[in-house]
């Protein structure tokens, strides 16, 4: 579990592998995601787009980015949480991803951050990618 807050909103990341949907012979690796947003501020606030920074483990990067997540812009009022699951597929059997949000609230918007989090193999070595 991976976890930061910013502007008192609280990201908590927890990756697993999927072993299932993944093939080794094919160089396909995914890994499955779930994001808990917790609005710990007195602001009501509306998540408008994400941005995604993933590393796969021979350094490629991709850039992702668009509006809400998973077809959603949930709004949340201060003391409020919202999960999702979500996933990504990589080339190699590790990587890393990190990113933020752009919250919108009464004031304007502000950027809220997604904390890094590893994409490792269930029972395979700790990689720094």
């Amino acid at each position: 579990m991976y976890r930061t807050t910013t502007h008192d909103i609280t990201v908590t990341v927890t990756p697993r592998f999927l072993e299932e949907h993944s093939d080794a012979e094919k160089s396909r690796w995914v890994w499955a995601y779930t994001v808990e947003i917790e609005n710990g501020s007195g602001l009501t606030v509306q998540l408008r787009s994400r941005h995604w920074h993933i590393t796969d483990g021979l350094g490629r990067v991709q850039e992702v980015e668009g509006p809400g997540v998973v077809g959603e812009q949930p709004v949340l009022e201060p003391g409020d949480s919202y999960t999702y699951t979500s996933g990504c597929p990589l080339g190699t059997p590790s990587g890393i991803m990190r990113g933020h949000y752009e919250m919108e609230a009464e004031g304007g918007t502000f950027e809220v951050t997604i904390p890094a989090f590893s994409l490792d193999l269930p029972a395979g070595e700790r990689v720094l990618n």
